[in-house]
């Protein structure tokens, strides 16, 4: 499992990485076109807003492998150490449930709707139910960080965190 992690978010990097820089260049594109060319493009917009679609639901499971995601943790940290495992499982478990009932169930159901109905974006022409796949694939990203987080937590038997996965500083 921990090899399979590992996998999938070195993968989850570089698209971000690659999702990142093609919002920079599309929005540069569009302030060029904008304001220098006095011609604005019309499909920047859609690209920027797509790609941010993507960027912000996979940056999210990013963020959660990292620990890097918003928490709340001062009553926690007052708990005991058995406790504390218990309430840090229950939360996974939440994240677990999260992802397979919204974003991967209704996600799917989400994507083959639209494609279904056959929804195209007004400029590119692209069929809607593609962009909405960012929600599944979002999903099975945090499912499979949350198992990962919760048989980590499982086979220390207590609840240390798990191995700082966040770069260097």
């Amino acid at each position: 499992m921990a090899q399979v992690v590992s996998a999938l978010d070195a993968v989850l990097q570089y698209l971000l990485i690659a999702l990142m820089a093609l919002l920079v260049l599309d929005v540069s594109w569009q302030v060029v076109t904008r304001f220098v060319l006095e011609d604005p493009s019309s499909y920047t917009e859609e690209i920027a807003r797509f790609t941010l679609i993507w960027l912000a639901l996979l940056g999210a499971a990013s963020a959660y492998r990292r620990k890097l995601h918003l928490g709340i943790d001062v009553v926690v940290q007052r708990l005991g150490e058995s406790k504390r495992l218990i309430v840090d499982v229950m939360t996974h478990c939440l994240v677990a449930l999260f992802a397979v009932l919204i974003l991967i169930y209704g996600g799917t159901k989400l994507v083959m709707l639209t494609l279904q109905l056959e929804q195209v974006s007004g400029v590119m022409g692209v069929k809607i139910g593609w962009i909405y796949m960012a929600l599944p694939l979002s999903g099975i990203c945090f499912l499979l960080f949350s198992l990962a987080f919760i048989l980590e937590k499982l086979a220390l038997g207590s609840s240390p965190d798990m191995p700082d996965v966040r770069p260097a500083e």
